[in-house]
């Protein structure tokens, strides 16, 4: 998967890409998102190809979730973040649900995935689960809370590390009363 400006810099002309298309070559994924026809899609090519429209966005929310198998939600809209100023993408390709977050908020607990020889960055587990809490009217409270648990029950992030997070991101009385309760249950 590669945008126009990469396979431009590769030394690929618009008149091969017109030709390559032409033949089924290649197929158009959106708006100057080109991949090969026979290329092998992956479960998360959405993510991949969201990552490459909006390459300075971050996936997340319940985007992130199902990445890290923490949801049974199949969200229909990939969930990015961006900057305050940054430009919204069109609709072309993948469905983009768009959350602003302040810079501050975007440079950190990022880590980068690769899907599909794409570096999709992503909160982490922690960093999701808090975001979903800040984002609850949007996420829904039980889809937080539910991840909340499976999270713990998988033991893909501990109650302290989640904890530090939601300190560090000012949301520790929204989720205090949750993993609390949780960590006293378990």
């Amino acid at each position: 998967m590669m945008r126009i400006s990469e396979l431009v810099a590769e030394g690929i002309a618009a008149t091969t890409m017109s030709r390559l298309l032409t033949d089924g070559a290649v197929l158009r994924l959106s708006r100057g998102l080109y991949q090969l026809a026979d290329a092998e899609i992956d479960t998360n090519h959405d993510l991949a190809e969201a990552a490459k429209r909006v390459p300075k966005g971050v996936v997340c929310l319940t985007s992130a979730l199902a990445y890290h198998e923490l949801t049974d939600q199949m969200p229909r809209k990939v969930w990015m973040a961006i900057g305050p100023k940054e430009w919204t993408p069109v609709e072309h390709g993948p469905r983009l649900r768009i959350v602003r977050m302040s810079d501050r908020l975007l440079q950190s607990d990022i880590e980068t995935h690769i899907i599909e020889n794409v570096s999709v960055s992503m909160f982490t587990i922690p960093r999701t689960l808090v975001d979903c809490f800040r984002h609850r009217k949007s996420v829904g409270l039980n889809v937080a809370v539910e991840a909340l648990r499976e999270a713990l029950r998988q033991r893909k992030a501990t109650p302290a590390a989640i904890a530090e997070c939601a300190r560090e991101r000012g949301a520790w009385s929204l989720m205090a009363p949750y993993l609390e309760t949780l960590t006293l249950d378990g």
